[in-house]
């Protein structure tokens, strides 16, 4: 290979290295927390109940956590996953969750062990992650999401 060839590729691959350190990655869950924070949301890091990253968040009154998973030794994640859940007065019937389920592609819902619905939205941040502008729409969309499941479910704050 000529000198002035591999001249270029060095300098290349130092020009990649800092893009690659602002991608947001499950392996960095402070990546999240920083996108998140620069789009005005707040965000603690933490972990959750096996010991995995998790990060809980707060959008129009209602809380949601980022969980971590695909992680290799409570680090090192591939994907995430948007969780909340709520506790209502009236409890949603399966009939309202599989209606949801069916005329929504984004967002799915289930009713846990206390029938208490869940809204939850998968994201893959395996092979080099996103870029804070890719995960931002995402946030954007789990928040639209959000406030759609709560009229479905008649959530009131």
């Amino acid at each position: 290979m000529k000198r002035t060839a591999l001249c270029g590729l060095v300098a290349a691959s130092l020009w990649a290295a800092p893009a690659q350190a602002q991608m947001v990655r499950g392996q960095d869950p402070a990546s999240l927390v920083t996108a998140l924070q620069q789009a005005g949301y707040l965000a603690t890091l933490g972990t959750d109940s096996v010991g995995d990253p998790m990060i809980t968040s707060a959008s129009s009154g209602t809380t949601f956590q980022v969980y971590f998973y695909n992680c290799r030794e409570r680090a090192n994640c591939a994907t995430i996953q948007f969780q909340s859940g709520y506790r209502v007065a009236t409890p949603a019937s399966l009939e309202q969750i599989n209606s949801w389920n069916k005329t929504k592609r984004f967002g799915r819902a289930y009713l846990d062990k206390e029938n208490d619905p869940i809204l939850v939205m998968d994201v893959d941040l395996d092979d080099g992650g996103m870029s804070p502008l890719l995960f931002i729409d995402n946030l954007e969309f789990w928040i639209a999401i959000l406030g759609q499941f709560e009229q479905h479910i008649g959530y009131r704050k």
